[in-house]
């Protein structure tokens, strides 16, 4: 799959079936950090430090890191600072129509 250009994304690391085992394993692209750490992460400090080390690790390991479902400001700066490659959630948009995304995309503005 890899081969032809695809990328392989571990969805929903840190819980259920995602494990570390699958990082030795299979030749991973992407490791999307689950919700659960990252709306912790700003209350709770061991939060914080497990996607600090999981944004660590990734990068040495070459993987690139999404953060998922990202609904605060605070969130965002966190994992800014923490070099996080890629943020998604309902802070810059919830799911849309594909008949809003070119409004969406013509007017988005960082500032929220």
């Amino acid at each position: 799959i890899q081969s032809v250009g695809c990328k392989i994304a571990l969805d929903d690391f840190g819980t259920g079936y995602s494990s570390l085992s699958y990082l030795r394993r299979f030749s991973i692209d992407i490791i999307k950090i689950d919700r659960s750490f990252i709306k912790e992460m700003t209350i709770v400090n061991d939060d914080k430090i497990l996607v600090s080390a999981i944004i660590s690790m990734a990068k040495a390991l070459g993987i690139s890191v999404v953060a998922e479902g990202v609904e605060l400001k605070e969130e965002v700066e966190i994992l800014t600072a923490l070099d996080c490659d890629f943020i998604q959630g309902y802070y810059y948009s919830k799911p849309l129509p594909p008949e809003a995304l070119v409004n969406y995309l013509t007017n988005f503005t960082f500032e929220q």
